[in-house]
């Protein structure tokens, strides 16, 4: 049995198994508190629940009916089944008639979205039997840089929609068509870089079949070589947003967000996080320290040279003029704990108040 939980807890049972639950949730939650996976493909933690996709279906005692466990609200003496026979049966016939609609990927690129379809279809050993639900959906090409989408992939579970909507508040894309013909599409068909998008990829994020994805990595890697994954702090503000750095042959091909819940950006990142990182390889970015020689030229120089130029330069100043000569000037670019070391080091080091940060108020 799961622990206790806060006061207004009842208990109800799921696959046998006992345990609590608060007023308001909803039974995906609790069985995931149990290590029951029920399978989804329209939920994500961020978005409110829907129940569009029906593969979380399960049995609720004294229901009819099998009922979505995404929207469901747990109650006290609740009997809940999520593997059965007429559940597998439901979810098998159900990825059939998914995989006519968005045919399997067989050899997926290694830096594309996982297709869920695909995995959930090997899982339950749904079979691609049935034609296909649709005519070639009308897609077309975009001119922004970074966002692609690949309409012959869209099972139209909206979370791309819903996400642009209630995570960024934007509302840049929307459904669009009728029947086997609903896609995603922009309102008047305008293109991204004419409507409200913000560029920050959340769609490719949310996106379970890969039908959002991203252009750079698809156009500028190899489908032979290793990717490895690397977790590091996104460098353009202080917020800290952790990203999950795509590396193959020494090289960023990609970054992703880590997935929501883990981090303090809950698998959310601006267009500068997820999509501006050229800049790592550029040619023209410095390596190395710059020091000015004495004809007036700049070489390059140890840190332990070019900190000791700094330091004397420094000291030089309020040598012949005094402390309140230097003024230091941080980023909000910076963490709070590197803001904090500056103005110590105007403070304690240089006996200096003159210290600033552009993000303070």
């Amino acid at each position: 049995m799961s622990a206790p939980l806060p006061d207004e807890s009842f208990t109800l049972t799921i696959n046998g198994q006992q345990t609590q639950a608060r007023q308001g949730e909803r039974v995906l939650g609790v069985a995931g508190r149990l290590g029951i996976e029920i399978p989804t493909l329209c939920e994500d933690s961020r978005l409110d629940p829907v129940g569009c996709c029906r593969m979380c279906l399960v049995e609720v005692g004294g229901q009819r009916r099998l009922q979505p466990a995404c929207t469901w609200r747990a109650e006290a003496g609740q009997d809940v089944t999520t593997e059965s026979p007429r559940i597998e049966r439901h979810r098998k016939l159900l990825l059939e008639m998914y995989l006519a609609d968005a045919p399997p990927v067989t050899d997926p690129h290694p830096l594309t979205p996982l297709n869920e379809i695909s995995r959930l279809a090997e899982a339950h050993g749904a079979l691609d039997r049935f034609p296909a639900a649709c005519s070639e959906r009308e897609g077309r090409e975009d001119a922004n840089p970074y966002i692609g989408f690949d309409p012959e992939l869209c099972i139209s579970c909206a979370r791309c929609v819903r996400y642009c909507d209630e995570v960024e508040a934007v509302s840049a894309i929307t459904l669009a068509g009728r029947g086997a013909g609903t896609t995603i599409a922009t309102a008047g068909q305008i293109g991204l870089l004419d409507s409200t998008c913000e560029l920050c990829g959340g769609c490719i994020d949310t996106c379970p079949t890969g039908a959002m994805h991203e252009k750079k990595p698809l156009a500028h890697t190899r489908t032979d070589s290793e990717v490895s994954t690397v977790r590091t702090t996104c460098n353009f503000c202080g917020v800290g947003c952790q990203l999950d750095i795509k590396v193959q042959d020494g090289r960023v091909v990609q970054i992703d967000s880590p997935p929501a819940g883990e981090t303090l950006n809950d698998g959310n990142l601006c267009v500068k996080g997820r999509f501006a990182y050229d800049f790592i390889h550029h040619e023209d970015r410095l390596k190395t320290p710059l020091v000015r020689g004495a004809d007036g030229n700049l070489r390059e120089a140890s840190w332990e040279e070019a900190l000791k130029r700094a330091a004397e330069g420094l000291l030089g100043v309020k040598e012949r003029h005094g402390a309140d000569a230097l003024g230091f000037v941080s980023s909000s670019r910076c963490t709070g704990e590197e803001n904090y070391l500056v103005q110590k080091l105007a403070r304690a080091a240089f006996g200096t108040n003159n210290c600033h940060s552009c993000a303070a108020t």
